[in-house]
C-alpha cells in the first residue's frame, strides 16, 4: 500500500487548503472494505487523529475542527481529500494521510505534507 499526500503549505490564519492523498495497493481493490484518514503531528506534540472516512462514506472529525474539516473521498481514484478551512495557528503541523485495513488490522501511513499557518 502506498500513501502519496500533497497539498500542503502557507496560509494565513482563517485562510484554507486542501490536501489530497492517492493511495495504490491491495486494499483499495473493488469492494474491498478500508478506512482512510489524516492525522496530524505538530512540533513536541503527539500525532493526533483529525479525519477519517469509510470505504462506504461515513465519515467523522475531531472536536478540534468540527465545522472547519472536512473529509471526504473519491473511490474512482482512490483519492481522499481533507477541505481545511478557517485555519489557525493551531492547526499547523504536519499532516499525514493513513489507510487501514479492518482484514488484517494493518495500519499504513503516508508521508507527511507540511501545513504552516501564519498569524
Amino acid at each position: 500500500v502506498q500513501l502519496q499526500a500533497s497539498g500542503g503549505g502557507l496560509v494565513q490564519a482563517g485562510g484554507s487548503l486542501r490536501l489530497s492523498c492517492v493511495a495504490s495497493g491491495s486494499i483499495f481493490t473493488v469492494n474491498k472494505k478500508n478506512v482512510m484518514g489524516w492525522s496530524r503531528q505538530a512540533p513536541g506534540k503527539e500525532r493526533e487523529l483529525v479525519a477519517s472516512i469509510t470505504s462506504g462514506g461515513s465519515s467523522d472529525v475531531a472536536d478540534s475542527v468540527k465545522g472547519r474539516f472536512a473529509i471526504t473521498r473519491d473511490n474512482a481514484k482512490n483519492t481522499v481529500y481533507l477541505e481545511m478551512n478557517g485555519l489557525k495557528s493551531e492547526d499547523a503541523g504536519t499532516y499525514y494521510c493513513s489507510a487501514y485495513d479492518p482484514a488484517t488490522s494493518m495500519m499504513y501511513w503516508g508521508e507527511g505534507t507540511l501545513v504552516t499557518v501564519s498569524s
